[in-house]
């Protein structure tokens, strides 16, 4: 049995493959409504499965070609994160099959590809229960790291890009002295679609390896979102997923963590290192001119057009970088615009990792750095 998936991004096109592969079909992709309408003559299918949001062709133009142009009645199965009931309806009095609305898993995706054409005749394997999701957008995740050989929690972010399909996790090596680049390598080994290894050859502090993340994944035209999350994970991937979710449904541009202590949140700090975060963020409130609780959460999404706006520009300060994208925030777009454009969302779990880079020698001349950091903004 064969089907024909239409998708222009390559981090569901090939997760879909593969698990169809695995299966028993034949697959054959495109990653354009153009370049599946001309597979589609030559393959001829048993089902297409196809997105609607597409830069050259819509899905809703793929099926009128096949359903009117082609007069042909294969199977159409729509996979999209694209939830407006006035385009589900057109799709369906155009004659598409069934409808599924990302995030989907692929187990439900399987299972409606076999009601529609049943299964092959010799199935290689069968479902599996494990959830994996594929995302309604595409996210690219940088995660800086720095002599992270022994911090670094291998297994956790194998699980999360194995059960989230969509997700692209780049790991910077800012320039490490120890093992770090080859824990890093075995840890992509199995999963080279959606992690990949940014190597610094000498080390440059978080700020520039983050920039350099960011930019590098800026090229990728498949992302929607892109953020970055600390190599430590003190910021739950179930936190960074909701930042994500706040994002899809609004018109923010960024969506950053914040470690807010409250009811019903598990968040920890040192005590010490608490009363000094306190006083640095009443700081940066005063440089800002914004009502920040916590600009240092290391944890943050944005849309992808943001990236060459906040982070062509080198930093002035290797720790306070995300003060500065602020501070450019407010520059591009105004004091009072730029308020509807940034959410500050509390996080449900934080809790501070030991063997942290920066000292408490460091924090003091923090001080130092936001008063650099007013200068240059003003």
């Amino acid at each position: 049995m064969k089907v024909l998936t239409i998708d222009d991004q390559t981090l569901i096109l090939l997760s879909v493959e593969k698990r169809l592969q695995e299966l028993g079909y034949t697959v054959k992709t495109a990653a354009t409504g153009k370049d599946g309408i001309a597979i589609f003559q030559s393959f001829e299918p048993d089902l297409v499965l196809v997105d609607i949001n597409m830069p050259d062709m819509n899905g809703l133009e793929v099926v009128q070609h096949i359903r009117s142009i082609e007069e042909n009645r294969t199977p159409i199965l729509v996979m999209s994160g694209n939830t407006n009931e006035d385009v589900i309806m057109q799709g369906f009095d155009m004659g598409v099959d069934d409808y599924m609305k990302k995030p989907v898993s692929l187990n439900e995706m399987v299972a409606r590809i076999k009601r529609l054409i049943g299964s092959p005749e010799i199935e290689k394997t069968s479902l599996s229960s494990e959830a994996r999701m594929l995302q309604k957008h595409c996210v690219g995740v940088v995660i800086p790291c720095y002599n992270e050989e022994e911090r670094l929690s291998s297994q956790e972010f194998k699980d999360f890009a194995h059960k989230n399909l969509g997700y692209h996790l780049c790991f910077v090596n800012d320039g490490s002295t120890d093992n770090t680049l080859q824990v890093l390598n075995e840890l992509r080994t199995g999963h080279e679609e959606n992690i990949s290894i940014y190597d610094c050859a000498k080390n440059g502090g978080k700020a520039e390896a983050v920039r350099q993340g960011m930019l590098h994944l800026e090229q990728d035209p498949q992302l929607d979102y892109i953020g970055f999350l600390d190599a430590d994970l003190s910021t739950d991937f179930r936190d960074f997923d909701e930042l994500v979710q706040t994002l899809e449904k609004s018109d923010f541009k960024i969506v950053s963590g914040s470690r807010m202590s409250r009811m019903g949140a598990d968040i920890t700090k040192e005590s010490a290192r608490k009363l000094i975060s306190m006083t640095i963020n009443m700081i940066i409130r005063t440089i800002l001119k914004m009502p920040f609780n916590d600009t240092q959460c290391g944890a943050k999404i944005m849309e992808r057009d943001m990236v060459k706006m906040l982070f062509t520009k080198p930093f002035i300060t290797k720790w306070l970088f995300d003060v500065e994208i602020f501070m450019r925030m407010r520059k591009f777009y105004g004091k009072q615009q730029v308020r509807q454009y940034i959410c500050e969302q509390p996080l449900k779990r934080w809790i501070h990792a030991d063997g942290s880079k920066l000292s408490m020698k460091d924090s003091v001349k923090i001080v130092g750095q936001l008063a650099k950091i007013a200068i240059a903004y003003k």
